[in-house]
């Protein structure tokens, strides 16, 4: 069982007192289809100053929640984990090279090539989401970053926050004046990705246990929904965890993957929305039909242009639209009746603006009260009866039944705003829901970083 001791603690405190540094995928994208040796120990070296920070940051948040949350046995088991891959990572042991090696990773490159300019998240606005929920109470015991965005990218010295070196000079280096890399460069990049796999796998039921953790917690209040701070909080916590796993996955994929022309670890540079949405929709439809017993579930019309591509994560859209497919096919099916013979069809329907391209998912599933729109993006709100989640329950985020446990709708709104993109959702009650699923294809908005 792992146990903080308090010199760990003290080490917590200060990697949490730097700001947190946000990356664009514009500047992910760089590293290219088929990076060195060298380009990938400096990712490696950013990681390893990266990584604690954030682990740091939310290892304290956790310690210190509001309304005695942090005494629930699975928030506790959370932080245990954030804390235990905060400590192997600062106990990584540092790479040994030749002086010649070391002078070429520090000199700068013949070819300078200057990272592309990241903007402030548009997701910055909501910090963190008070507009979303109504009427934002005060003294919410949990103090979010500062409106403007200066804290946690790295561009700012907020209060007691300490200043730290460009995030150009440290994510990304060109190394192809090196024509040959020593045998403990790769040693080192294999070693390091072994202990992300480790922490990943470690970290994958994080999503479940949190949730157990405010079930427990509600539970002992004798609570039906969860007070507002609590809800920025996971809103924080959850959006934080996406940027965590995206920069492990990431590292994990350009180590260990064979180079692809589209690919560059897990970004895919000419996602086609087509194919993603196409295989979202009969994976929902299989779900909906095994759920309800059905031959055949409410039809889904497509409308998108063919070669519509753009720089996206097709495994985040992919989760993004199978959940809001399901909340639909799930609306439309208990509308009329798993024995109906005829269901009206969901439409689908994809354009290409200049900076955003938009989804549109409409279906005539009877719509939501207005009274209830505020409550569809909190957490742990679910229609479905059963809001059980079992002990030995570790899928990761989004492998949930037909529905799940009040998760869908928050979480894939942070997922879409993740990369400056939003979901909006507007009913119709009594007809039927559109929800507009909106993602920056510019790719140049940096993480909205908690």
């Amino acid at each position: 069982m792992f146990r903080i001791s308090s010199s760990l603690w003290e080490r917590i405190h200060h990697f949490a007192s730097f700001p947190q540094t946000g990356v664009s995928l514009q500047q992910m994208v760089l590293f290219g289809q088929n990076p060195s040796q060298g380009t990938l120990l400096r990712g490696s070296q950013f990681l390893l100053e990266e990584l604690p920070v954030r682990l740091a940051h939310r290892v304290k948040e956790l310690d210190q929640l509001p309304h005695n949350l942090s005494d629930m046995p699975s928030i506790n088991k959370v932080k245990n984990w954030y804390a235990q891959s905060f400590e192997e990572l600062i106990n990584f042991p540092p790479i040994r090279l030749p002086a010649d090696i070391r002078a070429a990773l520090l000199a700068p490159p013949q070819d300078p090539v200057s990272l592309p300019e990241s903007f402030p998240n548009p997701s910055l606005h909501y910090q963190y989401y008070s507009d979303d929920y109504g009427t934002p109470q005060t003294g919410l015991g949990i103090v979010s970053t500062p409106k403007n965005g200066k804290n946690g990218n790295g561009n700012g010295n907020g209060n007691s926050q300490k200043m730290r070196i460009p995030m150009e000079r440290r994510y990304y280096a060109n190394m192809s004046h090196v024509k040959e890399w020593p045998p403990e460069v790769r040693e080192y990049n294999r070693s390091f990705t072994k202990t992300l796999e480790a922490i990943k796998k470690r970290h994958d039921p994080t999503v479940t246990t949190v949730a157990q953790g405010v079930l427990e917690w509600k539970r002992s209040r004798n609570a039906r929904n969860i007070n507002l701070d609590v809800q920025h909080w996971l809103d924080r916590f959850y959006m934080s965890r996406i940027g965590i796993r995206f920069l492990i996955g990431q590292h994990i994929a350009l180590n260990t993957l064979q180079p692809h022309p589209d690919y560059v670890g897990i970004i895919c540079t000419r996602a086609n929305v087509h194919d993603i949405v196409q295989e979202a929709i009969e994976n929902a439809r299989f779900v909906c039909e095994e759920h309800y017993s059905m031959f055949k579930g409410p039809p889904v019309q497509l409308i998108c242009p063919k070669d519509l591509h753009f720089a996206y994560v097709p495994g985040h859209l992919s989760h993004i639209c199978f959940e809001l497919l399901k909340n639909s096919l799930r609306a439309v099916v208990e509308r009329f009746g798993p024995e109906a013979e005829s269901f009206p069809p969901i439409k689908v329907i994809v354009v290409e603006g200049k900076e955003d391209i938009t989804i549109k998912i409409s279906d005539e599933g009877g719509g939501i009260p207005r009274s209830a729109i505020p409550l569809i993006w909190t957490y742990m709100y679910t229609t479905m009866e059963g809001q059980n989640i079992d002990q030995d329950f570790t899928d990761s985020d989004f492998k949930a039944p037909m529905a799940g446990f009040g998760y869908g709708l928050p979480l894939s709104r942070l997922y879409a705003r993740y990369f400056g993109g939003d979901l909006r959702l507007i009913s119709m009650d009594g007809f039927g829901t559109d929800v507009y699923i909106h993602l920056n294809r510019l790719s140049s908005s940096r993480e909205p970083l908690p």
